[in-house]
């Protein structure tokens, strides 16, 4: 019964160092693959550089770094500006190539940004807003990459005001008794149109103070803050309400200063970054 049990023990070690010597070769395999697939992509061979990427993954599945190149390599096949569902098709392909690196690594940015640009690219912005929405709510994202996605959601909600007001036919030249020519804004002939302008810009400016809230420090929130609050006051002008647009323009000049004290600080940040990183690279 010892010698049984002795060999039993003998079989199972013999099985472990087999398995983990198994497991180094696949790694060194995995990794030829990662320089093979470096090699074709950067010869622009993304379909074959892609098929090394996967079959690195499939080695190794502990490198992750092998999902994203292959995430990306596929979403380098992608012809952007070429209409057809083939061409489409390589794009959501892409979309989901990367959704399993950030089933792997939440935290991955480039993957999350590259989605939402290839959600743009093929005109599906709903499923843009609402990848974007998901991110944004998303407890377990660090504050400050919430806030920039809800200031990427603001943005759009300036832009739907923007398209609006901004059009010829909503503007007319006023002639001031100082003979100063100024812009007034008048609301369009359809009412839906300035309904949706308003919708727009009252979302917009929800969704910056949700930004704000998160990250106080924010240049870019407070920054479509002030634009959102301008767009306010447009529309309380095209409603002849002077008292409202007085009230949103105060508001936007506090916004304004708010967003150029951060700018500057910002702008010294960069410099002193700049400024540690020079006496490095001139050692190096």
């Amino acid at each position: 019964m010892k010698l049984f049990h002795t060999g039993v023990a003998c079989a199972l070690l013999s099985i472990a160092v087999i398995s983990s010597g198994c497991g180094t070769i696949n790694r060194i395999r995995a990794k030829n693959q990662l320089n093979e697939g470096a090699r074709t992509y950067k010869a622009g061979k993304f379909a074959e550089a892609e098929e090394h990427f996967q079959r690195a993954a499939e080695l190794d599945p502990t490198q992750t770094n092998a999902l994203f190149f292959r995430a990306r390599s596929i979403h380098s096949q992608y012809r952007p500006g070429v209409e057809g569902e083939q061409n489409k098709e390589k794009a959501r392909e892409a979309i989901a190539a990367y959704q399993k690196v950030l089933e792997v690594n939440p935290q991955n940015d480039e993957a999350y940004i590259a989605v939402a640009s290839l959600y743009r690219a093929i005109n599906e912005e709903d499923k843009e807003r609402d990848w974007i929405t998901t991110r944004a709510n998303l407890d377990s994202m660090p504050k400050v990459k919430r806030a920039e996605a809800y200031a990427v959601l603001a943005s759009k909600q300036w832009n739907c005001a923007f398209t609006i007001t901004e059009q010829k036919q909503n503007q007319k030249n006023v002639t001031k008794p100082d003979g100063k020519v100024i812009i007034q804004y008048v609301k369009p002939k359809e009412q839906k149109d300035f309904d949706q302008a308003q919708q727009c810009a009252v979302e917009g400016l929800r969704l910056a103070d949700q930004a704000i809230s998160l990250d106080p420090d924010s240049e870019v929130a407070w920054s479509y803050k002030t634009n959102l609050l301008n767009q306010m006051g447009r529309l309380a002008e095209m409603e002849g309400n002077a008292g409202r647009k007085s009230e949103y323009d105060k508001q936007a000049q506090v916004a304004q200063q708010r967003t150029s004290e951060l700018n500057e600080i910002n702008k010294q940040r960069k410099k002193e970054e700049e400024a540690r990183k020079a006496p490095a690279q001139s050692t190096s």
